[in-house]
């Protein structure tokens, strides 16, 4: 069976299961849990899985359900969990729980999957598709990389992974389907400076940290606007300052924190190393002494080139407008799926721009539900082409 016979055999048994589809996402709205309590979530996902009762747990509060027998599958993620946002939506489904709240779409994506694996499971596919409902894409320790670390994708035998994420940047109906880097990775770093405290009248029988850490945050911005190339996409962002408890003493440390975004893996380990040089030689330079603290996230989550161009057209053929460009700083611990093995993540619109992720008002209508199956099936029967051999 060709791809196109098969997407369409697919996409109209997904038209049969999309009112189940929405009537779970508004139950999964109704009961978020945040990163690390998805317990519950994860139960209703699977409640609606076909085979959910034989599904194997993994990184805590996650699991995978494989759909459509044995073999090399294609996984396909969605994510479990909520985020600490008190919803303003006023829909009848809105959370019941006080400041808690599907605020990233994440309802949307497990009510998709469910969609997607249940038109597998009752027509086949041209693969096996293994449902990967992981926890703690919000916070760390990331739940992705626990999956990935796991070796859960080995034992299944995973050759690909497909995920979707809904993006109110882009229109309803149009879906970015783009090659190589599509999201930064994401550090934090932590600068402390520290020098001698003392009577702020006499600052000159001091090492001021306070007026050292303002010139080590001025010189860091120099490291994006005069060490990497400006056509390479890089954020660094001083976000916190910390110091002193009292207007007349120049207190013995001050603390800056923030993040280091880049696009480029080559670029992230450059910007690393001259941080921390930087920091230390600029304290020095007044007599101070810089510690730095860079705690690693997620890689840079990268597209694979073939499977972008192969899901492309399936895409436009289930009615979709397809986008090619979009890539973004923010980061999603899809990532370390696409560290490894082939993958690739789709941007769905919703809004067009007049709404936020993580806003307490963000809620894309339920007809994105479909949208989002739609994105993963496309991407599902392209990897499937890609990466399993056929018999």
């Amino acid at each position: 069976m060709s791809s196109d016979t098969t997407l369409t055999a697919l996409a109209a048994q997904l038209e049969l299961e999309l009112d189940g589809a929405v009537e779970l996402r508004h139950q999964l709205h109704a009961r978020p849990g945040l990163s690390g309590d998805e317990a519950a979530t994860r139960e209703l996902v699977l409640a609606a899985l076909p085979g959910g009762h034989a599904a194997t747990e993994v990184a805590g509060t996650g699991a995978v359900v494989r759909v459509g027998g044995g073999g090399p599958a294609i996984a396909v993620r969605g994510e479990l969990d909520a985020l600490a946002v008190h919803e303003e939506t006023g829909v009848p489904w809105e959370s019941r729980h006080p400041g808690v709240m599907h605020a990233c779409g994440h309802d949307v994506h497990l009510a998709a999957l469910v969609a997607l694996a249940r038109a597998v499971d009752r027509i086949g596919g041209p693969a096996p598709l293994l449902a990967v409902l992981q926890p703690r894409e919000e916070t760390y320790p990331s739940g992705a990389q626990d999956v990935t670390e796991d070796g859960i994708l080995d034992r299944e035998q995973c050759r690909a992974a497909v995920g979707a994420h809904v993006q109110p940047l882009l229109a309803a109906g149009t879906v970015a389907c783009t090659p190589g880097g599509v999201n930064a990775s994401a550090d934090e770093f932590t600068v402390t400076v520290r020098g001698d405290g003392g009577h702020a009248a006499y600052p000159h029988l001091t090492r001021d940290p306070v007026v050292t850490l303002a010139h080590v945050v001025v010189a860091l911005q120099s490291l994006v606007s005069r060490e990497t190339d400006p056509m390479s996409s890089v954020v660094l962002s001083v976000t916190t300052l910390a110091a002193g408890t009292a207007a007349n003493v120049v207190p013995g440390s001050a603390e800056a924190g923030g993040t280091l975004r880049a696009m480029r893996t080559a670029d992230r380990e450059f910007l690393h190393q001259r941080l921390v040089e930087t920091a230390e030689l600029v304290a020095k330079a007044y007599g101070c002494t810089a510690d730095v603290r860079i705690t690693r996230g997620e890689p840079v989550l990268d597209n694979d080139a073939a499977l972008t161009a192969a899901t492309q057209p399936l895409l436009a053929s289930l009615g979709l407008k397809v986008a090619t460009d979009l890539r973004s700083a923010g980061a999603d611990d899809f990532s370390y799926f696409s560290a490894r093995m082939p993958a690739l993540m789709l941007f769905v619109g919703t809004h067009g721009g007049t709404e936020q992720l993580h806003s307490p008002t963000f809620l894309p209508p339920d007809e994105r539900v479909r949208d989002v199956a739609h994105a993963l099936l496309a991407g599902y029967v392209a990897a499937a082409e890609q990466f399993i051999p056929r018999p």
